[in-house]
């Protein structure tokens, strides 16, 4: 099993991952016979997820979609983060009461 860290760390690259994918999609807003950046997750064995980014079978926009995806990837990655933050705080407190 991977650690907690590591674990909300795989979370903050898929977050971010999603992020760059949905901007590259709203900047591409204009472009003709564009197809849209798709993000795939995948759970790992031991915790954690992995991302795949994929293009879209037919062109189009689709900027509701986009900008949703957009909020809900920050807030994954904030969620993630303080996972990440608390991990780090808890590994300290557990080695400064062992010296």
């Amino acid at each position: 099993m991977k650690s907690t860290a590591s674990i909300a760390l795989s979370g903050m690259q898929a977050a971010q991952t999603q992020l760059r994918a949905s901007a590259h999609n709203v900047a591409n807003l204009a472009t003709d016979e564009f197809r849209r950046q798709e993000v795939r997750q995948t759970p790992q064995s031991g915790g954690g997820v992995s991302t795949a980014i994929r293009r879209a079978d037919t062109a189009g926009a689709d900027l509701t979609r986009d900008l949703v995806t957009q909020l809900a990837a920050k807030n994954a990655f904030l969620a993630n983060l303080a996972v990440f933050k608390a991990s780090d705080k808890m590994a300290g407190v557990l080695l400064d009461e062992r010296a």
